[in-house]
């Protein structure tokens, strides 16, 4: 009886156990859930356009005068719908059209095939019928690889060659086909029909909006980037060196200054597919600017790689010390302000569609750039050096790294006199138990090669940053040639902004302060 009683409890308990996971498991699916659709509220309301189409097509089935007037044919207007209802207009009147447009010209197509194929008799039906197939699947599919073509009607070519292929060989044993065919364009037209519908008039989702707002979100993102990059470059606190070995890729992912680069650099295939599809949508049919917007995010993603390359500095195992760094937090902290202040500016004249007068914030950039070379330039012991400090860096490293192995060594390099080890700035390598440890002599040029390798990891940061300016003059080039495309309408005197300066005050100025002069 006990152990019945044991095997009980056990099973209570078993049982107890996946009840838990079984709740917990329905908790985790309803946040998600939640998260989804707090993230995007579009989706909700697609998703609700969706369920609304599919029970409008289904009356087709369900009511009898309408099943009679278009029959079992009406199951082709459901399978419209589900292809065709895309989550932007953009996307859903790209396959609309193309599936539309496909399916009536192979309908015709098919039409004339299969009249020439009666007039050729009996004999040569089924020869000319399979000469056809051939020529034009052949034809279809190499005009396929056409750039434009691929791009633009690729869908509906795909739809036009599986459209005669099924009227054409059916035709050839099956005496109502055309009317089969005839019934199927006409349940494919309501079902386009309605998705057109639903995305046109019913809560729009353009692809152009989309597409506008994602390329100012990347402004956005690349100034948070370089603002906290740079204030964790230059924070007082150093980070343990062992903290950062145990840092895994989930804390990466919540980095910021990684979130604001990485949707720039995964941005190429989404700015593409919004151009193509906003190049559909009657809202923005006069314009010519999509194109324009996909070469700005190339310069943005080519933008970001210097940022990238700025982060990597914050993650390497040589670090610049302390007392180096601060003789130029100054400088670089003003350049970084004023990178910030204009990619947002930049980002702002994109959303108002404004353009942009890059006169004055670029000579801020560039006056901020100059700065921070002048005090580059005037600690020179830090990034000059002399072929004999030269030689007791290659010296230093090869000895670390000796001593890293745990090998016996000769100090050996081709172009240092091994017979003179005065020269170097080195005495000679004591040996403590196992370990061997190098007791330089610190002649003034052993103090000044190491001040030099110090200052090494930082002249890799400073010259990131001149190259980042460069960059965003590129960046700067392509938001003036998209304002004259795209037609954005011209600074008003009524668009005012607050800006920071350089010394954390707020001004009240004109977004672009510079329009007005350059016109007088």
């Amino acid at each position: 009886m006990e152990v019945m009683s044991g095997k009980n409890n056990s099973f209570c308990l078993n049982n107890g156990d996946v009840v838990e996971k079984i709740k917990s498991l329905g908790r985790l699916t309803c946040r998600k859930i939640w998260k989804v659709g707090k993230e995007d509220k579009r989706r909700v309301i697609h998703s609700l356009k969706v369920g609304i189409s599919l029970s409008l097509v289904s009356l087709l089935y369900l009511m009898e005068p309408l099943f009679k007037g278009i029959g079992e044919n009406a199951i082709w207007a459901v399978m419209t719908v589900v292809v065709v209802l895309e989550f932007t207009t953009g996307a859903t009147l790209y396959k609309g059209l193309n599936r539309g447009l496909g399916t009536l010209l192979a309908g015709l197509l098919a039409f004339l095939i299969e009249r020439i194929a009666n007039e050729s008799g009996h004999i040569f039906h089924a020869a000319f019928i399979g000469t056809a197939v051939f020529l034009v699947g052949a034809v279809t599919t190499y005009m396929r690889f056409f750039s434009h073509i691929k791009k633009n009607y690729d869908y509906g070519v795909v739809i036009f060659l599986l459209t005669f292929n099924l009227i054409t060989v059916s035709s050839y044993r099956v005496d109502s086909v055309l009317k089969i065919a005839h019934e199927r364009f006409y349940t494919i037209a309501i079902g386009c029909g309605i998705c057109l519908l639903m995305s046109l008039f019913i809560f729009p989702i353009w692809s152009g909006e989309d597409l506008h707002l994602s390329t100012v979100a990347k402004f956005e993102g690349l100034a948070k980037s370089i603002e906290v990059c740079i204030n964790e470059y230059f924070s007082d606190g150093i980070i343990n060196q062992q903290e950062e070995k145990v840092r895994n890729y989930s804390m990466e992912m919540e980095d910021p200054i990684y979130k604001g680069y990485k949707a720039v650099l995964d941005s190429k295939s989404s700015d593409e597919t919004l151009a193509l599809y906003a190049s559909w949508e009657p809202r923005y049919l006069r314009s010519c600017s999509w194109q324009q917007y996909v070469k700005l995010g190339t310069v943005l993603r080519h933008f970001g790689y210097t940022i990238v390359a700025l982060h990597g500095c914050l993650q390497t195992e040589i670090k610049t010390p302390q007392s180096v760094r601060v003789l130029f937090k100054d400088p670089c902290n003003r350049l970084a302000r004023e990178m910030t202040k204009t990619l947002k500016e930049l980002g702002d004249s994109i959303r108002n569609r404004r353009k942009y007068c890059p006169e004055i914030p670029s000579n801020h950039v560039h006056e901020a750039l100059q700065d921070l070379i002048d005090v580059l330039k005037s600690q020179p012991r830090l990034f000059l050096s002399t072929n004999s400090n030269t030689n007791i860096l290659l010296a230093l490293a090869t000895l670390a790294t000796r001593q890293k192995s745990g090998k016996d060594f000769l100090l050996s390099l081709p172009s240092v006199n091994n017979d003179d080890p005065a020269r170097l700035g080195l005495s000679h390598v004591l040996k403590e138990g196992d370990k061997k440890i190098l007791r330089p002599t610190l002649s003034k040029n052993g103090i000044t090669s190491l001040e030099f390798l110090e200052a090494l990891p930082f002249a890799a940061f400073a010259s990131l940053l001149v190259e980042t300016v460069a960059r965003l003059d590129l960046v700067i080039e392509q938001v003036v040639e998209l304002g004259k495309v795209a037609q954005f309408k011209e600074f008003s005197h009524d668009d005012v902004v607050i800006n920071v300066s350089c010394d954390n005050n707020p001004r009240v100025e004109s977004e672009f302060p510079s329009s007005h002069t350059a016109a007088d």
